[in-house]
C-alpha cells in the first residue's frame, strides 16, 4: 500500500495542506486564505477558530484529492507535520478549546511601548543573553503580558489553570488532538522572548518580569517526534502528529542547510534570512537574532536570523496603493526595461525596520528622484530595496560568525523573479541558488514528520531530493556595488525614527 506524508503550512494569510509521496513529490496541494483584522492603527489580529476551521478544511480536501478516505487515512498517511507563522499568540479555554480573544499576530505593534519600557529599564541585554532576541513587539511574550493586563479576569483564570497560551503550532496540535497535547517545539519556543535558549527552559526571571504564569505555557518538545494522534471526533480519522517547527526554521531544514555556515533566505511577505551555526549559539554583535534552528533527536542546533518586515509586500504596495502596476509580474517587466533605478532609492520602512536596525519608528522614504524618474525606475528601486535589506543582514551574519558565505539558497514566492535574484547575487557578491522546489517551508515539516515515523530514514536520504533550478552569479563591478550600498545606507538614515514624536 502506498503511503504518504501530510504537511500543514499555517501562514500569516492562508492555510495550506500538502500531501507528499515517498519521493518527496507534492501530489496534492490545497490552500485557502483567511481574514485579516486591523481593529486599530498598528494592530493586526486573526480569528483562531477561523484558522483552525480553514486548516482542517484544507487538510480534508488534500486527502480527498489523492483519494484517501477517512477510513483509509490511518493506514495511508504515515504522519502529519505542522509548520506555522511564528510569534502569533493564541489563548484558549482548557475545558472547551474556545479562544478567549482574537489572536495577536506577529506583525501587531500594540505592545511596542512594553518593549520600549523593557529597554529603558535596562533589560535589553539580559533578554538578549537569555533568549537571543531583542525586546520588540514582534515576539510573543509582550503580547501575553498585554492581554493579561487588558482583558478583565483573564489573569485569575490563567492562574487557576482554566486558560492556556501558545503559538499557532500549539493551538493546532491542541485542537487536532482533541485537547490531549499542549506542546510546542524548540523553534517556536525560542521566538516567545520567554524561553532560555541555553538552559532550554522557560526563563523564570523573564516570566516574573512580564508577570506571566508558567502554567499556561506548553511543554517544549523536539521538532520531530510523536506528540499525539489526531482525534477521530475532530478529523474523522487517527494519524500521528509527528512534527512542529516555525516556518523559517522549516525552510532552513527543507533547503538542506544542515551544516554550519549554510544559509537560506525566504522571500515572502517579509524576508527571513537564516544561517545555521550548528551547536553554537552565536550572540550577534550586529543586532541580528540568535534562535534555535531545530531540535532533532535530542540535539539542538542554532541559527542567526535577519528578520525583514517588507519583502514581497513592497511589490504589492506598488500594485495596491500606488497603482503603478496591475499585477506583481509587471514589476519585473518594467524593471527589466531600465539598466538601474536612475539614482532612486526606496526604503520600505512602512511598519518600521527590522534587522539589523530594529527601528519601529522608521517610515518609508523614496529619495534620489529627478525629473527623469519614471515608474520603471521606481519598480527597479523596489526590487533593489528587497535585495539591499537582505544584504545588510547577510553581511552582519558573516561578521558575527566569521564565515564568508559563498552561496545563498532562496525560496518563497518572490524568488521566482529572475531579475530580483540577479540583483541579490550582485549585491551579495555571492551565488544565489534557487531550487526546483521552492516550497521548502512545507517540505521541511514533511521531512521532519517522515523522519519521526521512519517514512524517510535519514538526512542523507532527504537531501537527495533537493535539486537546483538555477544559479545566479554576481556580475556587478566591485566599485559599483560599494557605491549603491553606500547610497542605500544614506537613505536608511533619512528614514530612521521618523515617527518617534
Amino acid at each position: 500500500m502506498q503511503q504518504f506524508i501530510l504537511a500543514l503550512d499555517e501562514g500569516t494569510t492562508s492555510c495550506r495542506a500538502v500531501v507528499f509521496d515517498k519521493r518527496c513529490k507534492m501530489v496534492a496541494v490545497q490552500q485557502k486564505e483567511f481574514k485579516q483584522y486591523y481593529p486599530k492603527p498598528g494592530w493586526v489580529e486573526h480569528d483562531p477558530q477561523e484558522i483552525f476551521d480553514t486548516q482542517l478544511e484544507t487538510l480534508k480536501a488534500a486527502l480527498n484529492a489523492v483519494g484517501v478516505s477517512p477510513e483509509e487515512a490511518g493506514k495511508k498517511i504515515a504522519a502529519l507535520g505542522i509548520t506555522n507563522q511564528r510569534e502569533t499568540l493564541v489563548m484558549w479555554e482548557r475545558a472547551t478549546g474556545k479562544p478567549v480573544c482574537p489572536a495577536i499576530v506577529w506583525q501587531c505593534r500594540r505592545t511596542a511601548q512594553i518593549a520600549d519600557e523593557l529597554i529603558t529599564q535596562g533589560w535589553g541585554e539580559k533578554i538578549r543573553a537569555a533568549t537571543g532576541l531583542i525586546p520588540d513587539a514582534y515576539f510573543t511574550g509582550t503580547k501575553i503580558k498585554w492581554l493579561l493586563e487588558n482583558i478583565p479576569g483573564l489573569r485569575a483564570r490563567c492562574e487557576a489553570g482554566e486558560v492556556l497560551a501558545g503559538t499557532i503550532d500549539s493551538w493546532l496540535i491542541w485542537k487536532l488532538s482533541g485537547g490531549k497535547a499542549h506542546v510546542t517545539d524548540w523553534t517556536n519556543a525560542s521566538r516567545t522572548m520567554l524561553f532560555n535558549i541555553h538552559t532550554l527552559e522557560w526563563d523564570k526571571e523573564l516570566l516574573h518580569l512580564l508577570n506571566i504564569p508558567q502554567n499556561i505555557l506548553p511543554r517544549v518538545v523536539d521538532s520531530s517526534g510523536l506528540y499525539a494522534v489526531t482525534d477521530k471526533s475532530v478529523c474523522g480519522f487517527e494519524i500521528p502528529i509527528a512534527s512542529a517547527i516555525g516556518d523559517q526554521q522549516s525552510a532552513l531544514f527543507g533547503q538542506g542547510c544542515f551544516n554550519p555556515g549554510e544559509a537560506k533566505n525566504t522571500y515572502g511577505t517579509g524576508c527571513f534570512l537564516l544561517m545555521n551555526t550548528g551547536s553554537k549559539a552565536v550572540l550577534s554583535k550586529n543586532k541580528l537574532l540568535t534562535t534555535i534552528a531545530i531540535g532533532l533527536g535530542g540535539k539542538i542546533e542554532y541559527a542567526l536570523e535577519g528578520s525583514i518586515f517588507m519583502g514581497g509586500a513592497v511589490v504589492k504596495w506598488l500594485r495596491d496603493e500606488l497603482g503603478i502596476i496591475s499585477a506583481s509580474k509587471e514589476c519585473d517587466a518594467l524593471a527589466a526595461t531600465v539598466p538601474d533605478s536612475n539614482g532612486a532609492i526606496l526604503v520600505p520602512a512602512f511598519t518600521g525596520l527590522g534587522a539589523p536596525y530594529w527601528d519601529p519608528y522608521a517610515r518609508g522614504v523614496l529619495v534620489g528622484l529627478t525629473r527623469g524618474t519614471n515608474k520603471a525606475h521606481i519598480c527597479r528601486a523596489a526590487l533593489d530595496a528587497i535585495a539591499f535589506q537582505v544584504t545588510d543582514s547577510l553581511k552582519c551574519m558573516e561578521d558575527d560568525s566569521g564565515i564568508k558565505i559563498s552561496s545563498l539558497k532562496v525560496d518563497g514566492g518572490a524568488s521566482a523573479s529572475n531579475i530580483l535574484m540577479q540583483i541579490q547575487a550582485d549585491c551579495l557578491d555571492a551565488r544565489v541558488i534557487r531550487p526546483k522546489n521552492t516550497e521548502t517551508t512545507v517540505t521541511g515539516a514533511a521531512f521532519l514528520a517522515g523522519l519521526a515515523t521512519g517514512f524517510w530514514e535519514s538526512k542523507k536520504e532527504i537531501l537527495s531530493f533537493w535539486q537546483a533550478d538555477r544559479e545566479f552569479v554576481p556580475q556587478m563591478d566591485k566599485l559599483e556595488r560599494e557605491r549603491i550600498l553606500s547610497d542605500w545606507k544614506r537613505a536608511v538614515v533619512r528614514a530612521g525614527r521618523w515617527s518617534e514624536n
